[in-house]
Parts: C-alpha cells; sequence; structure tokens
C-alpha cells in the first residue's frame, strides 16, 4: 500500500482545525457543504481526505455532519462505540498509508447505548451472549476503576473508552512510524446529542 498516496495536503494541526472550525459551522447553523449529487460526482474521480474519523453507530451522530466535511474530506469508520477490531485497525492504517491522511480521530458520544450496556454487564455480572458480548468485552477495560454506584459512571466510562482508544491506536505498529515523524495525530473527542458540540480531548 506504501506509494499510493504521494502527497498530504495538510498536516496533523491544520487537519484537526478543518474538524474544529467545521464543527462550529454546524452548531450555529451554518453548515458550507451539504450532500448533493454534485458533490459526490465533483469527486468520484479520486480523493485525497486530510482526516480518518472513528466513531459509534449511532444514528444521532452522522460525523460528516457533525464536522461540515465535503465529499472526500474525511475517511468515516464506525463500529458500535467505535471498538477497535482487525477490520477497523486496518482501514485506519490504509488511510493513512495509502491515502495520505494526517489525522486519526475518535469521536465517542454522550448516552452512548453500547457503553452504558457495558457498564450495567459489569454491575450485574451477566455478560451478554453473541457477537453483543464481544463488543462488552471490548468496552469493559474502560469500566475498570469507574465508581459503578455513581449515577454518572456511563458518562465517565465513555471518557475512559475515548482515551483507551486512542492509546491503541498510538500503539499500533503500522501508525508508530507516521506518529513518530510527526505525519499522524491521534485525538479522542466526545459529541454532545444535545448542543452539537465535540469536545476535543487532546
Amino acid at each position: 500500500m506504501t506509494g499510493i498516496h504521494t502527497a498530504q495536503a495538510l498536516t496533523p494541526a491544520t487537519a484537526l482545525g478543518e474538524l474544529i472550525t467545521g464543527n462550529k459551522r454546524f452548531v450555529y447553523g451554518k453548515p458550507q457543504y451539504g450532500h448533493n449529487v454534485t458533490q459526490a460526482a465533483a469527486t468520484a474521480g479520486g480523493q485525497q481526505p486530510h482526516s480518518v474519523v472513528l466513531g459509534c453507530i449511532d444514528s444521532r451522530v452522522p460525523l460528516e455532519a457533525v464536522f461540515d466535511q465535503p465529499f472526500g474530506a474525511i475517511c468515516v469508520a464506525r463500529s458500535g462505540a467505535h471498538v477497535l477490531d482487525r477490520s477497523v485497525l486496518g482501514s485506519v492504517e490504509f488511510a493513512v498509508d495509502a491515502l495520505g491522511v494526517s489525522l486519526a480521530l475518535v469521536v465517542g458520544h454522550k448516552r452512548c447505548g453500547a457503553v452504558t450496556a457495558t457498564v450495567g454487564a459489569v454491575r450485574s455480572g451477566d455478560r451478554p451472549g453473541g457477537d453483543v458480548g464481544y463488543l462488552v468485552d471490548e468496552i469493559a477495560p474502560a469500566v475498570d476503576g469507574v465508581d459503578l454506584d455513581d449515577p454518572a459512571a456511563p458518562e465517565v466510562a465513555i471518557r475512559a473508552h475515548v482515551i483507551r482508544t486512542v492509546e491503541r491506536l498510538r500503539e499500533t505498529p503500522g501508525l508508530a512510524a507516521g506518529i513518530a515523524e510527526g505525519r499522524l495525530r491521534v485525538v479522542g473527542a466526545i459529541y454532545d446529542l444535545d448542543s452539537g458540540w465535540v469536545e476535543f480531548l487532546d
């Protein structure tokens, strides 16, 4: 995959700035980009995204809209509570290596159902079966150390899970060189369902 992408359009700091500015436009009701077929057609010939954004599958968190980004600007990978598995990690590595993105952003969100269910499972000791159980197992380490009697436990765990996901990405061998050389930055964030604001944790 190395060498497919020959030039990076944005530095990590500039890419992060694009997402911060886009979120402000979104919150203030002044989006610059819409989703229409002319934009899709304009980027059909190729892409040079600046970021890969990892988010939850929650339907209330449409990441392209939240960051007011046009077609071709961000790659998006979504899984329940942005759980990292091999396909998600491979997708992030591809975005960095082949497409030259300079920012990997992990976006958790308030009232995340998967994290809340994990807190409940840890409290009760009743782990769900099947692949939902896999999600719970992957999220559960973020619940360690959280006061399960605290009503705010799910929100504390959501933040801890974002931080843990960021740390796991930073430790991924396929991303290490880019991070060490300053070509790639990995950042965490929390989306507020009520206000639309994204809080950047780094």
